[in-house]
């Protein structure tokens, strides 16, 4: 297995078809597959099963295709750490981050980036916190924002700011408040999958109160979610910088929680046996400065 094959099975793996793949990288369709195949040989495992449309990942590729991405980040953190120069940040950082949050930061992010870090590049990713740990672990991304992160060996962690829960409901169908967690078994919840950090910090809080939640629905995105809050499907338990990112803020009403200590916080995440680099530490302060500066409007 070498660094070329990763490469050509990751193309086109992410194009989902080996003629894609070809254009993108310039070469003859039969030499990827070649590569591919002594790639599937040398694993003895079967990676993609080719279609009339062009493939499909099996288990071995999609797990293959996890590891292959965070190889090739590395690969190119190395080179770019032996070719910068003297302390300027330079090469590529890529910042997770959970879905308000992204909303909330990332233009501030790519302007304070574009002018503090102008050689280099830098992605941006998004994903819910119990998936963004596992990123940073696994090399996929080098900075995290992630709320209540498990403590692990892998990853250095700094809570930078914490943040209420409230309950979002349509603008002229919130209860009244401070409201309590016993009310909430009578209000139809929109919630994300379980092991989300906001339905699980709720699902504990109820469960101590002795109070079975009503979850109508269960939708992964958050913008998703404030949509169908607005229009009326139901009611959502989500932290308070959620409002903020929603186009029509006047179709919803926040209510807290009569029990104030049902709060997350949001921490900095970094991998521990990472060098730090010039970008890296750039990067860094640049996002603690914009968590922590206070909210306008």
């Amino acid at each position: 297995m070498n660094l070329n094959q990763i490469e050509t099975f990751i193309q086109v793996a992410e194009h989902g078809s080996f003629s894609k793949a070809a254009l993108v990288l310039g070469v003859a369709q039969p030499a990827l597959s070649r590569q591919v195949r002594a790639l599937e040989i040398d694993l003895r495992e079967t990676l993609l099963l080719r279609n009339g449309r062009g493939v499909e990942l099996t288990e071995a590729g999609r797990r293959l295709l996890e590891h292959g991405q965070g190889i090739l980040h590395l690969v190119a953190q190395a080179r770019e750490d032996l070719s910068s120069r003297r302390n300027e940040p330079v090469g590529e950082i890529v910042v997770a981050m959970p879905p308000t949050q992204a909303r909330l930061l990332t233009l501030p992010l790519i302007e304070g980036f574009r002018a503090a870090c102008p050689r280099a590049r830098l992605v941006i990713v998004e994903g819910f916190s119990a998936h963004l740990t596992e990123w940073m672990a696994s090399g996929r991304a080098d900075l995290g924002l992630v709320y209540n992160p498990e403590p692990l060996p892998a990853l250095e962690i700094l809570p930078l700011r914490e943040e209420r829960l409230c309950l979002l409901s349509p603008a002229n169908a919130a209860p009244a408040g401070p409201l309590t967690l016993a009310a909430l078994s009578h209000i139809p919840l929109i919630m994300p999958q379980r092991g989300q950090v906001f339905r699980k910090l709720m699902e504990t809080a109820a469960a101590m109160a002795g109070v079975q939640l009503r979850v109508e629905w269960e939708v992964s995105s958050v913008p998703t979610i404030l949509d169908l809050v607005a229009a009326g499907l139901g009611h959502a338990a989500l932290g308070e910088d959620t409002l903020r990112t929603f186009e029509h803020p006047e179709r919803l009403a926040l209510t807290p929680f009569k029990a104030g200590d049902i709060k997350t916080t949001l921490c900095l995440v970094t991998p521990a046996l990472k060098r730090s680099t010039p970008l890296a530490q750039r990067t860094a302060a640049l996002l603690m400065r914009l968590v922590r500066k206070p909210a306008v409007g």
